[in-house]
């Protein structure tokens, strides 16, 4: 019997637009107009939702009533949930634009469901047009549609057949896409250019931008908006690369004692290009702290002297005894030009506070003249050193703060084990997961600075652990309180397999209800992979041989034959070729629909878990398109899982199921995004943002240092999602 119960609608892109506690009160409010008559009609929505966030105050009930008669002539039609949530998110469209217009030129409205002009930043388009031409012009693909026209729409044209795209996350971020993998014939056909876009998506993610909002059908029609959005994510990807203490172990100069140095770590990067700042114009005699890439920055003070302390040799004072802002922010740009550092910013930008373009600006100028000591203090360096992780634990938390991220919980993770230790992102991950096993009455919201509150979280965390029967012997939320980043892995791995075993028995056409284990992916891939032909099998997930990477290039032949290009597979023989497959494999594997988070050097030394989570991934892609693959699963029903389950530590493998277990019916549909791609369909909303500490919307945030509280759409069919809940309102 379920423990929690969420409210789950059919449709994953209307279920995107709402978080579990606002669909719990909106069927709450439901339940209760059906209660009085038995069913819900048009006319019994106006008292209801003029009293609704969002519309209560911008319309009265009888507009409400004059607004649904011109969509339906017949107020006694009977309406279901899902067209009483819709209904509402058009009111609340309606709503916003008659209260407040569009907050920001770069502004997205949160509805899918209501048609709306989307305006974007000339400034910023021509910036990132800028960009592009800058950085790809030799590209040998690329070249010869370089250069792009700012002044016109050319970009949006290009970025259709999804290369230009593949190409700037290459360049945000080397070696993230085998261009192999991408489709660069003159003229594709809509598969081919689909597959390109599932592949820029997908690897999207694995860099850390928010694309929960993007379908693969919103690159193929160049919808500015949203292409603007992913492009500005990816460039400031490329920008901030260097603003960490690994890349750019100066910044160590930035803070005074060793507390400060592990403070600096766990910050982001925007924050850390502030801090930055700050400090150089501390050195210049400016007496402001800047707090934001936005108003702080507007009268060009601040720039006029980080300048003058950077650039000594073009110092000049004629930039300060100018009183006109625009005439400042003129000469302001005039200085950085001698330091090749104008291409981001135009004076009007800088008088209009643009944060994306001035974060971008500020980078620059860090790139080009950070100012910091070429000495730095040894003993704060060594310090560094032993704060970082072990090369396993490293990549373990890459994996978990992108496949985080990933969800669409309202948080974005940036530094794991720091980021976790309040326990707040792991509730609104579960909450995500597994709708309802969260008691918001009970949580406590960051910032929490009492550490009873942070170990009350925490211990909600680790109970509905012991609900999902995770193996949590000796464990309890203090111990994420402190940062144990053992156990804090340890967790996420359980929760992250368990997702994906309850996903793949989720789909009743394969399991028909039954327990998904390891062996049974394990048997369906070398049963896959022997049906096609091919003579590759493996005894369990870190079977030696899955490091050639043959084996899973066959597996992915096997469920589309198209999508290997064999004559670039090499061997595998040693080390160099055997990297050379596994980054085709997880680029082919991600250009079908797979969102996975591992690196190619997990497969060439066979990572199990991360080779669970691929295998798992393919097999759940293959499944979806192909559905009725019963064979597999009833022929192991006697098979002995020993070989697959061995492959995963003991004591991340969950025991027998308890008495209290929460139902894994309830698992949520929207966390299929750690196994497959982004949608065909497009969802729309996230919400506006100016700051780069707040939460991000997918077209202006300047770093994702949020991610949008929308989950990915369209990533499972809709039987499925349509599970049966009860509704138990909470607050969150």
């Amino acid at each position: 019997m379920s423990g929690f119960e969420g409210v789950l609608v059919s449709d994953p892109r209307l279920q995107s637009q709402f978080t579990q506690v606002e669909l719990r009160s909106l069927k709450s409010k439901f339940s209760a107009l059906k209660l009085q008559s038995g069913h819900v009609t048009v006319s019994d929505l106006p008292p209801v939702f003029a009293k609704l966030k969002g519309i209560n105050g911008m319309y009265t009930e009888n507009e409400v009533r004059a607004a649904l008669e011109d969509s339906y002539p017949d107020l006694t039609h009977e309406i279901d949930f899902e067209s009483f949530l819709r209904e509402y998110l058009g009111f609340q469209g309606r709503a916003s634009g008659k209260g407040t217009g569009y907050k920001r030129a770069t502004s997205i409205l949160r509805q899918s469901t209501t048609t709306h002009f989307h305006v974007i930043s000339e400034s910023e388009k021509e910036s990132y047009v800028t960009h592009i031409n800058n950085h790809l012009a030799e590209d040998p693909f690329l070249k010869k549609y370089l250069p792009i026209d700012p002044k016109t729409n050319q970009l949006f044209e290009l970025v259709k057949d999804g290369v230009l795209l593949c190409k700037l996350i290459n360049l945000a971020v080397p070696g993230t896409i085998d261009e192999r993998a991408i489709n660069t014939k003159k003229t594709q056909n809509p598969w081919e250019r689909n597959e390109n876009h599932t592949l820029c998506l997908n690897s999207a993610k694995a860099i850390g931008c928010t694309v929960v909002n993007i379908g693969t059908q919103d690159l193929v029609e160049g919808r500015r908006h949203l292409v603007m959005g992913l492009i500005s994510q990816i460039i400031k990807i490329q920008l901030l690369a260097d603003l960490n203490l690994k890349k750019t172990p100066q910044l160590v100069e930035l803070v005074e004692d060793n507390q400060d140095v592990e403070e600096l770590m766990n910050l982001p990067p925007d924050k850390v290009l502030l801090k930055w700042m700050n400090f150089q114009l501390k050195k210049s005699g400016y007496k402001k702290e800047v707090t934001n890439f936005s108003t702080d920055l507007k009268d060009g003070e601040a720039y006029a002297h980080l300048l003058n302390v950077l650039a000594p040799e073009h110092k000049t004072n004629s930039t300060l005894e100018t009183k006109d802002p625009t005439q400042r922010a003129k000469l302001i740009v005039e200085q950085a030009g001698k330091l090749d550092c104008n291409r981001y910013i135009s004076p009007k930008d800088i008088v209009e506070g643009s944060t994306n373009l001035n974060l971008t600006f500020v980078a620059q100028i860090f790139q080009h003249r950070n100012g910091l000591t070429a000495e730095v203090d040894t003993e704060k360096i060594s310090l560094t050193n032993v704060l970082d992780d072990d090369l396993e634990t490293s990549r373990e938390e890459r994996c978990f703060r992108l496949w985080i991220n990933s969800l669409g919980v309202s948080s974005y993770v940036n530094n794991l084990f720091e980021d976790v230790r309040q326990g707040w992102v792991l509730l609104e991950v579960l909450d995500k997961v597994f709708p309802g096993s969260v008691n918001w009455r009970h949580a406590n919201k960051p910032p929490i600075k009492m550490p009873f509150k942070k170990v009350e979280n925490c211990n909600q965390v680790i109970d509905i652990g012991k609900r999902l029967n995770f193996s949590l012997v000796n464990v309890a939320g203090n111990d994420i309180v402190q940062g144990n980043k053992k156990l804090i892995i340890a967790f996420l791995w359980q929760l992250m397999r368990f997702t994906m075993l309850q996903l793949l028995k989720n789909l009743r056409s394969f399991s028909q209800g039954r327990e998904i284990t390891d062996a049974h992916i394990l048997e369906w891939a070398n049963k896959k992979v022997k049906s096609s032909g091919k003579s590759s099998q493996i005894d369990s997930f870190k079977d030696k041989s899955l490091s050639s990477g043959i084996f899973f290039l066959e597996l992915l032949s096997a469920v589309e034959p198209r999508v290997v290009d064999w004559t670039v597979v090499t061997k595998g023989e040693n080390d160099e070729d055997k990297k050379l497959n596994a980054s085709y494999i997880i680029s082919v594997a991600r250009k079908l629909g797979c969102s996975i988070f591992l690196l190619p050097e997990d497969i060439v030394e066979v990572n199990q878990k991360m080779i669970l989570t691929l295998t798992a991934s393919i097999m759940y892609w293959s499944l979806q398109k192909k559905p009725g693959q019963l064979a597999v699963l009833e022929e192991t029903e006697d098979a002995s899982p020993t070989a697959a389950e061995d492959s995963i530590d003991p004591e991340d493998v969950s025991p027998t199921a308890a008495e209290d277990s929460i139902d894994p019916e309830d698992a949520s549909p929207t966390a299929v995004d750690d196994l497959t791609g982004p949608a065909e369909a497009s969802p729309t909303a996230v919400e506006d943002s100016t700051d780069p500490a707040s939460p991000a919307a997918v077209e202006d945030s300047t770093y994702p240092a949020q991610a949008s509280p929308s989950a990915a759409e369209g990533s499972i069919d809709s039987a499925e999602a349509s599970q049966s809940v009860v509704d138990q309102p909470k607050e969150k």
